[in-house]
């Protein structure tokens, strides 16, 4: 799986999953940045992690297993990424 088409997968997948379709393009989002908590600009939440972990097991088949790991995954796109290309 090519990294690139996948973070830019996983950036339009955060966005339809969140409702942000009114608010951000993919290109608005950076890989590295940080997409939950209060230093994150994209107002994203708790119910917007559990949407985000799902899809991504749905497209992608990997499981992420509770709060702790949801945190590491979800910290950035390319952690989730990451993760995706090391659990697929």
């Amino acid at each position: 799986m090519d990294r690139n088409l996948l973070t830019e997968k996983l950036k339009q997948l955060l966005i339809l999953e969140c409702d942000k379709e009114d608010e951000l393009e993919s290109q608005d989002i950076s890989n590295n940045e940080v997409l939950f908590g209060n230093t994150s600009r994209l107002d994203l939440d708790s119910l917007d992690a559990l949407q985000l972990s799902l899809a991504v097991q749905k497209h992608y088949g990997v499981r992420i297993e509770g709060a702790s790991q949801g945190r590491k995954v979800l910290h950035n796109i390319d952690s989730i990424a990451d993760y995706i290309l090391a659990n697929k």
